[in-house]
């Protein structure tokens, strides 16, 4: 499960992060998420579920990263381009790398610089982090790593395009798992097998609904209620392959549709195609929010219709009514409108795409007006 990219797409993500630090006076980016980290590094490992040990990294204004891990981390981050790994044998609470941590920190010198915004957060222990302050100087890095993982390379775009291929993969097979009377918790369980099978390295995410006209929410886990015919059942997969995600839908009915589903389908996949042909460089956020909420009838009190994707399952950017970001080229984001149905349910359709020079192309093969009947 290697990302695989070469040396030269870490160094260049460096020299990006090289140039802004120094332009708001920074010294170094310490970073401590598995995502920021990745970033600059290529560390791929699943041993982040645990919580007992920290991970540091250190982007200094100039040269290459430096690791201060774990030692049980040091083979694989040895593996990666990354050379001055400095490590400790942990768990040790009393200094879990804290001293090894302040001394490069004042090696490298300061101010150091440390994501404090928006959908951030500093991953080890409080304490930890108050004796980091008192040894460095430490200030917020005024949007620096955000900046830098909202626009992707080529190679992230492609990894990205993969990875929603192998999930477009196991839609296509759902006529397999899905029928009357299975119990939609096993669909999950199913749905989450085809998923691997082709050729995802494992499923962090995977939500839905079912119901006669939509469902009530999106995020519920599934209850071990079975499908009936005339149902709607939803999938919204956040799988993942060689750490990038993908993060699309699609709404399938059991034996026969509703019309009251079929429109609101259609209206799905046309406010989907508006949000598309209104995704180009200039455009923000909010732009989209419009075009789509225009088509399928919400106020601006309404949620988001779409969000930022890449190592994360949302990152940056939020299609909201109040969202200004602009689009540049080498964004990727998800098209999300959703539509009320009847009696208090709704319904949702996902689709992702990267901005390009001159507009956007599609990542997921987009869906068809026409839900698909399961028979």
């Amino acid at each position: 499960m290697s990302e695989g990219f070469p040396d030269a797409e870490y160094a260049a993500r460096v020299a990006r992060a090289q140039g802004a630090l120094e332009k708001i006076g920074a010294g170094a980016l310490f970073l401590t998420t598995e995502a920021d980290i990745r970033y600059f590094t290529g560390f791929l490992t699943r041993f982040w579920e645990s919580p007992s040990r920290p991970w540091y990294l250190v982007v200094p204004l100039s040269g290459k990263p430096i690791a201060v891990i774990p030692s049980i981390g040091e083979a694989l981050m040895a593996s990666t381009w990354i050379d001055d790994i400095r490590t400790w044998s942990a768990p040790r609470p009393e200094d879990d790398g804290v001293s090894l941590l302040i001394d490069t920190l004042q090696e490298i010198g300061g101010p150091v610089a440390v994501p404090m915004g928006y959908e951030t957060h500093v991953r080890m222990p409080l304490a930890d982090f108050e004796r980091v302050r008192a040894g460095a100087d430490i200030m917020p890095d005024q949007g620096v790593m955000a900046g830098l993982r909202a626009i992707k390379s080529p190679a992230e775009i492609a990894r990205i395009g993969q990875t929603c291929a192998l999930a477009g993969r196991a839609f296509d097979r759902m006529g397999e798992i899905a029928r009357p009377g299975v119990a939609l918790s096993d669909v999950f369980r199913g749905f989450q097998r085809l998923l691997l099978e082709e050729g995802a390295d494992w499923v962090p995410y995977l939500a839905g609904g079912m119901g006669p006209l939509g469902y009530r929410d999106v995020i519920s886990p599934a209850p071990d209620t079975p499908l009936q015919t005339g149902d709607v059942i939803m999938l919204d997969t956040g799988a993942i392959r060689a750490g990038y995600f993908c993060d699309f839908d699609r709404n399938f009915a059991i034996e026969r549709s509703d019309k009251r589903v079929t429109d609101a389908h259609h209206k799905l996949i046309e406010a989907t195609a508006a949000g598309f042909e209104a995704a180009r460089p200039g455009a923000a956020a909010r732009d989209l929010w419009r075009v789509m909420s225009d088509i399928v009838g919400h106020g601006d009190g309404a949620g988001r219709m779409g969000h930022g994707l890449g190592m994360q399952l949302t990152e940056g950017l939020s299609l909201t009514p109040d969202d200004e970001t602009p689009l540049e080229a080498g964004m990727v984001i998800t098209l999300e409108p959703y539509i009320a149905t009847a009696d208090g349910q709704l319904m949702v359709h996902e689709e992702n795409i990267a901005i390009t020079d001159d507009g956007a192309t599609a990542l997921t093969r987009f869906s068809a007006p026409e839900i698909q009947i399961l028979s």
